[in-house]
């Protein structure tokens, strides 16, 4: 029998103790972007800075797929693991690495073959920085593969509670990524192509480390390679807990690539802005994606182990904690956002696009904190479409409302970041009004029935 972590005890202790390693290693992740944006906008040009941040939505559009494939896989590793199954933990977990390494390889493929026509003809790049884009995006297309391995690692690593794990990992990603990323851009002047071959590099170390600990650290996930083989029911599994997954997360970024169409249109300084503006914003999302990522391994364990009332609790303990952290972050970043913008090397114009776009997002983003953890709830509880769904609303409304209002009197450019209290508003109220309706319940348990004869 194997121990199940989070099916006994008080739930907030829990959730805290295993979400505070996931928020420490994306917070890692987000130093490292943030200082990559730090080096190249300073020892290279606004240019070059554009360019990175340009990348940014497409790049995370073709991570999506492996993000939600993992976590899909996580989730059905996460309910056996709950029951007790050893046997069909391991054979799930197999079986998801196999598969996310194998399209690691084909998106790569893909990556290389639709960059040019994807970033001047859909993002519409403007030609001044064009070639820039498209060399940091095609060597940073060669860290798919290994970042799609290294998610599929962590999913698993977390569905059997052990969060922390990841956090090993990304230290040696982020701290190796900043001390080449120094040596390529500053010292060896070689630009974005420094700034992305520093990713790489980082990407196959953060792989590897995850590899062997996971190895030496869990017998039950040493695999011979004569283990690993694409079980037909086993893949369909995955892709039916993770599509919604992916889907929601590729929803997102083709949102975010509208978006960054839009910010093109205003010009250089504008891109350069918001790249830095971005970067920011994403500190102020990190407490919500951490408790959405922790939830779901929290519901699922609970739902194999038959507690659904520790789901409920779990979610209102959570809904609290989610908040105070986010406020605590805004109000850290609203004082010091102009020493913050001083660090990127922007323009006058840039910076004061970019004070703007920053202060805006401290206070629209706590609206994330009320609602994104509850994703989490229903991917655990096999209930993956409801974010895509919430996704597809939230992200529909914020490209609407921006192209609509982009050259208005009222609006203009700002509206580039207002668009959030419209997008956010939305996916509040469906996110609250699904879960209130009580319908994920009637599926996990649906599914709780159909695992033991799986």
């Amino acid at each position: 029998m194997l121990n199940r972590t989070m099916t006994d005890g008080t739930p907030w202790k829990h959730i805290l103790r295993f979400s505070l390693p996931v928020l420490a290693g994306s917070l890692l992740q987000q130093l490292y972007n943030t200082v990559d944006a730090i080096i190249v906008g300073k020892y290279a040009s606004e240019a070059a800075l554009s360019a990175v941040g340009t990348t940014g939505s497409f790049a995370f559009f073709l991570t999506s797929i492996a993000i939600g494939f993992s976590a899909g896989n996580g989730v059905v590793v996460a309910q056996h693991y709950g029951a007790g199954d050893r046997k069909k933990v391991r054979e799930n977990a197999s079986t998801g690495i196999l598969f996310l390494m194998l399209l690691g390889v084909l998106v790569t493929i893909i990556a290389f073959a639709v960059a040019k026509p994807a970033f001047k003809l859909f993002v519409k790049v403007p030609d001044d920085f064009l070639d820039l884009t498209l060399r940091y995006f095609r060597i940073i297309s060669i860290g798919f593969v290994f970042s799609y391995g290294y998610n599929i690692f962590s999913s698993i690593l977390r569905a059997v509670g052990d969060s922390a794990a990841t956090l090993y990992f990304l230290l040696i990603s982020s701290v190796m990524n900043i001390i080449l990323d120094y040596i390529f851009v500053k010292q060896f002047q070689w630009g974005v192509t420094g700034a992305a071959t520093a990713t790489v590099i980082s990407q196959a170390m953060s792989f590897i480390a995850a590899y062997i600990y996971m190895y030496y650290r869990y017998p039950i996930f040493r695999f011979k390679m004569n283990e690993y083989k694409l079980n037909g029911a086993l893949v369909v599994r995955t892709v039916q807990v993770g599509f919604p997954i992916s889907l929601q997360m590729i929803v997102v970024s083709l949102g975010l690539t509208f978006i960054q169409r839009a910010v093109n249109e205003f010009g250089q300084a504008m891109t350069a802005s918001f790249t830095v503006g971005q970067r920011i914003e994403w500190y102020l999302n990190l407490p919500c994606n951490a408790f959405q990522t922790t939830l779901a391994t929290y519901t699922g364990q609970n739902i194999g182990a038959g507690k659904m009332h520790r789901v409920k609790q779990g979610v209102r303990q959570t809904f609290i904690i989610s908040i105070l952290m986010t406020l605590i972050i805004s109000a850290c970043i609203w004082i010091f956002t102009t020493d913050i913008i001083g660090m990127f090397g922007l323009s006058d114009q840039a910076a004061e696009y970019c004070l703007q776009h920053i202060r805006s997002v401290t206070l629209i983003n706590v609206v994330l904190a009320m609602y994104i953890p509850l994703f989490g709830v229903f991917q655990g509880a096999n209930h993956s479409s409801f974010p895509m769904f919430v996704a597809c609303g939230a992200l529909g409304t914020r490209v609407v409302v921006t192209y609509l209002f982009r050259y208005s009197r009222f609006f203009g450019y700002s509206i580039i970041w207002w668009n959030g209290i419209f997008g956010f508003g939305m996916g509040f109220l469906i996110t609250w009004s699904l879960y209130l309706s009580g319908i994920w319940k009637h599926n996990a348990m649906i599914e709780t029935v159909r695992r033991e004869d799986y």
